[in-house]
């Protein structure tokens, strides 16, 4: 599957921002969908877990302001990001594993998108 995102913006602490996923080539429905970012001198970590059967997983330092959401009749994933804080400031990546998986390390999604800058300035 190929993915692409979009959305990456520039805001102040405390904004809100949604990031897309739009997936080509194969059907999401099938799949686990994760957004991770990395930050500069740090490694991809998983921000958002969403599962194929639909359970969902968040890191501690997201959970309560981001929500990972799947629409399969555009076959695209989204990342609602809200009271967005400057230590969110990443390159946000998705990426898909084929069948229903809670959240892997990141060497293990076998499909990624480019990635979308997302800057929070305080």
């Amino acid at each position: 599957v190929h993915l692409v995102e979009s959305g990456g913006d520039s805001v102040q602490a405390g904004g809100s921002l949604t990031l897309s996923c739009v997936a080509s080539g194969d059907r999401l429905r099938t799949y686990t969908m994760v957004w991770l970012r990395q930050a500069p001198g740090k490694g991809r970590g998983g921000v958002a877990n969403l599962a194929r059967y639909g359970d969902t997983q968040y890191a501690d330092t997201v959970r309560g302001r981001f929500t990972i959401s799947k629409d399969n009749a555009m076959n695209a994933l989204y990342l609602q990001m809200i009271s967005l804080r400057p230590e969110d400031t990443a390159m946000y990546y998705c990426a898909a594993r084929d069948g229903n998986h809670g959240l892997l390390p990141a060497g293990l999604y076998t499909s990624w998108g480019q990635g979308t800058q997302v800057t929070v300035s305080s």
